[in-house]
């Protein structure tokens, strides 16, 4: 089962990126909450969002205001019933055109496979922390 939850959320990321809304929602439990940072690092309250219509609601909303978001992943681990991923953020503004770039850690736990818990963070030592392990 770890190469598939592997593979599994490497698919997703890759859907997330390509903004393939039905692909991403396909590998994720109809039930998901995702926990959000981008919201808080753009000047936003920080809020869940649940089931695959709050998963649109969160793209939606993220690609009003950003002309461009890329994750990419350098570590990527699976434990069994979730999968801590390290890496960065690439994104730039719609309006604006600034580009930044900020470190990324994920944290998904696992239902039967899929992710039913998505957590983002903007400091990948948290994600460490949240999966109980340290770096």
């Amino acid at each position: 089962m770890s190469e598939e939850n592997l593979e599994a959320f490497k698919r997703g990321v890759e859907a997330y990126n390509r903004r393939d809304i039905e692909a991403l929602l396909q590998g994720l439990d109809t039930e998901v909450e995702w926990y959000p940072a981008l919201e808080v690092l753009l000047g936003g309250a920080a809020t869940v969002y649940r089931g695959h219509e709050g998963v649109r609601e969160l793209i939606r909303g993220t690609d009003e205001t950003l002309g461009e978001i890329h994750v990419e992943f350098s570590t990527i681990r699976d434990m069994g019933d979730r999968i801590v991923a390290i890496g960065h953020l690439r994104i730039r503004g719609k309006e604006s055109g600034a580009e930044t770039e900020s470190p990324v850690g994920y944290m998904a736990e696992l239902k039967d496979g899929k992710p039913i818990r998505i957590r983002t963070y903007l400091d990948p030592e948290e994600a460490l922390e949240a999966a109980g392990l340290k770096e």
